[in-house]
């Protein structure tokens, strides 16, 4: 999928954008605190329907104006044309729409139009908690199995009434227990089974990347935890329910997953430095980019933000041999530093746009350097 055009009305701090893509590379260059991160998100926010950094859509409109909108034009691999809206207005739901025709469920959206970003905010991945590390396999398997979405989001029902149950201060029936505990266990076996196969396949895709990267310097890994492995989740889940009465929520189940990140036979949260940890997380994202396009029927959007800080020189060559090559579709990539950005374009050729962000504007450069009207 290539995106041809974006509009953009009200987002963060772009007032109002009208910009014309290469299908290949898309610079964007300016000091932090421009809008070069606005600019990417509103691209993502295409893709999944909602943004990559405040889940509060009314939160994402400008100052003082009271919507956003958001429209992308599109051509699929074979030459179809495609229209996707989107547009807020405060105390309203947002209206998602493609080709004019509003989606009834934002879900049906997600995997259309697939997308991997690369930003600082991926630090989060390796030290925050458990949560971000199952956020990053739901957002990678959800973009190609329909099946693997639709079973989490019944799972997260069941759990919520489930823990609903457990808060009441009146006696509750085990019946009532039961029939969330067994939606909770048919939906979670389905989810488990899904990410234990994603990341065995997976595995061996991001160490390649990370020894291209590192040139062999280090070895990484993954290892994947779930209570339903070594028992019948649904047991599991009961046995718990004594223990989830007193502290008010559900303790066990496939919520808690945790996906072990590995420098050597270690965490990388306790062993990696600045430079690993980066080498780590931008490996991570090019593998789910790679396994994207391998799993789907299009090549997916890749957003590289401000990937090349706290990287030395050698790591940094390394990652513009990888993008200036044939294996990637179109990329948005934002720098500071236009030295960076001027390197890629060197050995990626003639099919490349590069735009100066400043104040929430943002102007495409000529060849020479000067801004187009």
């Amino acid at each position: 999928m290539i995106l041809k055009r974006i509009s953009i009305l009200n987002y963060k701090n772009l007032e109002q954008v009208e910009l014309n893509f290469s299908a290949k590379l898309n610079c964007f260059f300016g000091q932090n605190g421009m809008g070069k991160t606005n600019l990417l998100d509103a691209v993502y926010f295409l893709s999944f329907c909602k943004s990559a950094g405040n889940p509060i859509d009314s939160q994402n409109i400008r100052h003082s104006q009271d919507f956003f909108v958001i429209q992308g034009s599109y051509e699929s691999l074979d030459g179809t044309p495609e229209e996707i809206y989107c547009g807020m207005k405060r105390k309203l739901k947002k209206q998602f729409k493609r080709n004019k025709k509003e989606y009834t469920r934002l879900s049906d959206h997600i995997g259309f139009i697939p997308l991997v970003m690369v930003s600082p905010a991926d630090s989060e991945l390796i030290a925050g908690g458990s949560e971000e590390r199952r956020r990053f396999m739901d957002v990678v398997i959800s973009q190609y199995d329909k099946e693997y979405l639709e079973a989490l989001i019944r799972y997260n029902k069941a759990m919520a009434q489930r823990n609903s149950l457990l808060k009441s201060e009146q006696p509750v029936e085990e019946e009532l227990f039961l029939v969330w505990e067994e939606a909770m266990a048919h939906a979670g076996e389905v989810v488990f089974r899904k990410r234990e196969e994603f990341i065995r396949e997976f595995i061996p895709i991001f160490q390649t990347f990370y020894s291209f990267i590192s040139q062999d310097k280090e070895e990484v890994g993954l290892s994947y935890e779930s209570h339903a492995r070594d028992a019948s989740l649904l047991e599991t889940i009961k046995e718990s329910r004594m223990r989830d009465r007193i502290m008010g929520y559900s303790l066990r189940g496939i919520h808690k997953d945790e996906l072990n990140m590995l420098l050597g036979d270690f965490p990388i949260k306790r062993e990696g430095s600045q430079g690993q940890n980066k080498t780590y997380l931008v490996a991570l994202k090019l593998a789910q980019f790679d396994f994207l396009k391998r799993t789907g029927t299009t090549v997916p959007l890749l957003l590289l933000d401000d990937i090349f800080d706290k990287l030395d020189a050698s790591r940094v060559e390394q990652i513009v041999t990888l993008v200036a090559g044939d294996n990637f579709g179109q990329i948005f990539i934002t720098d500071t530093n236009r030295e960076h950005l001027d390197r890629i374009l060197s050995n990626v050729g003639s099919d490349y746009k590069m735009f100066r962000v400043e104040q929430g504007e943002i102007n495409e450069m000529k060849e020479g350097g000067n801004e187009t009207e």
